[in-house]
């Protein structure tokens, strides 16, 4: 649910969280049982407040704590579950903890990040931006070091070695729960460690820190979910569920698909659909440890209102076709903003 574009209560031209509130009736009538609501932290929205500034802070535009609480409230009142984003693996520049880290190697947020003195290591990572940035390191000008980023310059990597991180990161979860959340998407998940001669991916680290949140997120907040977005085939994705003994992800994102719906169509060639849903079948026998819970989500496309469809969208038989592949494919569909019924 793209809150800003969504429903407006106060007129000021971009949705928020009471305008949802006045909604959910309405929500409920069309069956909606769950909202996954996107970043609406403090942020200087250089990505779609996927760069967070504050992890417990409401951007004024949506509202206050005490507003996300109500709609959480209203929603648990109607049987509407509500999750949702949590960027884990980076913060936005302007975070108080980089701040403080540029500014004071040895202060107590000095090692939150991923600091060198050379822009040389971790070579095997690519570059996940290739359009945007030319390096995963940025000088500063400030610390007179490289900071690591697997996304955008102004998206500082957090640092998972330092055990501080770590507890911070559980806080912010733990915050959120705490609010009455049913669950959430932990973003950019496969890329929260380094390590030299990798590609910086799916790492061992990466799956014992979902572990132990997971642990701690199931004796704390039993029935809350955790989703995986990690967007890597699905033999790497299949991995983020863990084993029945120790599990991480409730839920996971399938997103090889959804890029590979548009090559079928694109190309004419079915090969592309086949060769990833014959992986993604191949890649569950070979877990005997998936949880029987585990899932799929395919995203095939974002629908929007109908005065702002996407230019890849079209509305052509073609496009609308692969629908079904979202339904019947195995995954749980889903959809991004609905229109609201338009007054005389």
């Amino acid at each position: 649910m793209l809150v800003r574009a969504f429903a407006d209560a106060n007129g000021d031209g971009s949705g928020d969280f009471h305008g949802l509130i006045d909604k959910l009736d309405y929500l409920q009538w069309l069956g909606v049982d769950c909202l996954w609501l996107p970043p609406f932290f403090d942020s200087p929205l250089r990505d779609g407040g996927y760069d967070i500034s504050d992890y417990t802070s409401v951007l004024d535009e949506f509202g206050t704590i005490s507003d996300f609480k109500r709609l959480v409230a209203e929603a648990h009142a109607r049987g509407v579950r509500v999750i949702i984003d949590l960027p884990l693996n980076h913060t936005s520049d302007q975070h108080p903890w980089f701040q403080e880290s540029r500014k004071n190697p040895d202060g107590p947020f000095g090692d939150f990040y991923v600091w060198s003195d050379t822009d040389e290591k971790y070579q095997d990572a690519r570059i996940i931006f290739v359009d945007t940035e030319e390096s995963n390191w940025t000088f500063d000008p400030i610390r007179r070091q490289f900071f690591w980023h697997r996304f955008f310059s102004h998206q500082p990597d957090l640092n998972f070695e330092n055990p501080k991180v770590i507890e911070a990161v559980h806080d912010v979860v733990k915050f959120w729960l705490d609010q009455g959340i049913d669950g959430f998407r932990a973003d950019a998940i496969p890329y929260l460690f380094e390590e030299e001669g990798t590609n910086c991916e799916n790492l061992p680290a990466t799956h014992g820190f979902l572990r132990d949140l997971r642990k701690m997120v199931d004796e704390n907040y039993p029935g809350r979910v955790i989703i995986a977005e990690a967007n890597q085939p699905p033999h790497d994705v299949v991995e983020y569920f863990g084993t029945e003994e120790e599990p991480e992800c409730h839920m996971a994102f399938h997103f090889p698909i959804m890029p590979r719906l548009y090559y079928a169509l694109r190309d004419q060639k079915a090969a592309p659909i086949i060769e990833t849903l014959r992986d993604t079948r191949e890649s569950l026998p070979a877990r005997n440890g998936v949880p029987s819970c585990a899932t799929t989500t395919n995203s095939p496309w974002r629908w929007s209102p109908p005065t702002s469809v996407p230019p890849c969208w079209a509305g052509t038989p073609r496009t609308r076709a692969c629908g079904p592949t979202s339904v019947f494919g195995g995954g749980s569909p889903r959809c991004w903003t609905i229109p609201v019924p338009r007054s005389s």
